[in-house]
């Protein structure tokens, strides 16, 4: 090559006239190419211009090419299709074929593991997808699949492009298919980082966890002007369909961050937890954080009047190594917690109720959001800590017209179908039937511990008491109830719980156990797949 390049350099000084000193034809036809895929690869690069790159400067935003050079190790990226085009010619646009259309692939390394990525080019025609452009997008989904490796899509479009009608559509359907066939064989990440409206939405609404950005970003099926023209109604863009509105109020999406830059690096953590596929363990990371520390603050974290609260949050992170927990949704149905963590090294994942918020009952979107993550960590072969107070289920019209009860039972049959290791501490309340959803003995959990604090009962005593005793003698029997039931001392008797347990020495006894139980097989009986309520 380098020979070539000195070739075409002194072709270029000499005299056209000079028949001895020109080029042979073959390495005349060969500069000629060579030139012009220098300069297809250079208008690859550039993607709109630089007068698009800075209008997206402007808005606060980084380039598609900017945010892989953060997200990927340096040096690591490896591009596919950087010269593929569109082949539409309606409506002129064969007077405009940008190498790449508007979407840089390829895979690199993420902390050296291997990623498949795409990112989206609002500088090209709006990130609009085509039909060259979703083809792009499907050959990395393709080959994520074939060596088990993430996918991550960075997401940044203005949706389908019109100007080629129904092969835009298609190729929508295209990404949408692979979307459900890698769907609990590789993990697949959506960072939304502009506009993603119409059909864009729903690839990443399929992907495993979406991320947005603050202010930059928006997921709608119908943008304001369509929502004014049909309803009449009046709603900016970031109220409609901004990073607060779904990660607070419909749980779309459930991590967000403040700008590409932060976005970047919040995914980079995220990635760190999860196994490449669904044939490989959870990633291991070293840690000095030994399974034999005693935190003795756990003995008096839980109050003694049952109905004060404390933080769920605070007493989970004790547990873990080095006190990290990345929450998964922190915003959004804030009564339970989900999120990852690691013991000795590897990851797993966290459910617990928050008494902090609604006393830590189970409502529609709390049922929801745990029995999403549930699932997905049986799919990826995470541990399942899960960490009890809970009171029940949330009374009232609202939620029984909601439909509660087959909200509730997503939560119940996620974990009864999980065949991971499940551990489970009940740290204080268990009441009724949230404490079967909540990874009872009953449910196939592996191993179940109380701590002395805890309450295992079909219901609190006085209301219990006041339905038994029909109000009579009612503080002289609630004490009765108490002693009876508001311990655990009768769900130990049974069998319910393997052990009660010193609160400060948790952290060791679930070492031990995730120890035992790695290499833990479950056999289910055959069927196609199952039918969780929906």
């Amino acid at each position: 090559m380098a020979g070539l390049a000195r070739s075409v350099r002194l072709f270029a000084r000499s005299s056209s006239s000079n028949a001895a000193l020109a080029a042979p034809p073959h390495l005349a036809k060969a500069a000629s190419v060579r030139r012009r895929l220098e300069e297809q690869v250079l208008a690859s690069q550039l993607g709109g211009g630089e007068q698009r790159i800075a209008s997206q400067h402007n808005r606060g935003k980084l380039t598609a090419r900017e945010r892989l050079e953060l997200f990927l190790d340096p040096g690591s990226f490896r591009e596919y299709d950087a010269l593929k085009a569109h082949r539409c010619i309606d409506f002129g646009m064969q007077e405009q074929v940008p190498p790449g259309d508007g979407v840089v692939t390829g895979h690199g390394l993420v902390d050296g593991r291997r990623v498949f990525v795409f990112s989206q080019d609002f500088t090209v025609f709006g990130g609009s997808l085509s039909e060259s452009h979703a083809e792009k997008i499907c050959k990395v989904m393709d080959q994520a699949m074939l060596v088990g490796a993430p996918v991550i899509g960075l997401n940044d479009s203005g949706g389908a492009r019109i100007q080629e009608g129904i092969a835009s559509l298609a190729g929508y359907a295209e990404v949408f298919q692979r979307n459900v066939e890698a769907s609990g064989v590789v993990p697949q990440l959506s960072v939304i980082m502009g506009p993603c409206a119409g059909g864009a939405v729903y690839s990443p609404a399929m992907t495993d966890f979406t991320m947005m950005v603050d202010h930059t970003s928006y997921m709608f099926v119908t943008g304001p002007e369509v929502v004014k023209t049909v309803t009449n109604e009046v709603i900016t863009a970031e109220e409609l369909g901004g990073s607060r509105t779904h990660t607070r109020t419909s749980g779309v999406a459930h991590l967000s961050a403040a700008n590409d830059l932060e976005a970047m690096s919040a995914l980079r953590r995220l990635v760190g937890f999860l196994p490449s596929s669904n044939r490989e363990p959870p990633p291991v990371r070293e840690t000095e954080d030994s399974r034999a520390r005693k935190d003795s603050a756990l003995d008096r974290i839980v109050p003694e009047d049952p109905n004060v609260p404390y933080d769920m949050g605070a007493l989970v992170r004790r547990v873990l190594d080095d006190r990290e927990l990345l929450e998964v949704s922190p915003s959004y149905a804030k009564n339970i917690i989900t999120g990852f963590g690691r013991m000795e090294g590897a990851t797993v994942g966290i459910v617990a109720n928050q008494p902090q918020e609604l006393a830590g009952c189970l409502d529609i979107d709390a049922s929801a959001k745990a029995a999403r993550f549930v699932r997905f960590c049986d799919c990826f072969n995470i541990p399942l800590l899960t960490f009890v107070d809970v009171p029940g289920f949330l009374p009232g019209r609202a939620q029984e017209h909601g439909g509660i009860i087959r909200h509730g039972a997503k939560l119940l049959f996620a974990y009864a179908e999980a065949t991971v290791p499940k551990v489970t501490v009940i740290t204080r309340k268990a009441y009724g039937g949230a404490y079967d959803v909540m990874s009872s003995k009953h449910l196939r959990a592996d191993v179940n511990y109380a701590w002395p604090s805890a309450e295992v009962a079909v219901m609190g005593a006085k209301g219990a008491v006041e339905i038994i005793f029909r109000g009579k003698n009612v503080e002289e029997e609630t004490l009765r109830y108490e002693a009876k039931f508001a311990n655990p001392l009768v769900a130990a008797q049974r069998g319910f719980v393997d052990a009660v347990i010193s609160p400060s020495e948790t952290r060791t006894r679930i070492c031990e156990d995730l120890e035992l139980l790695r290499d833990k097989q479950v056999q289910r009986p055959w069927k196609k797949h199952s039918n969780i309520p929906l």
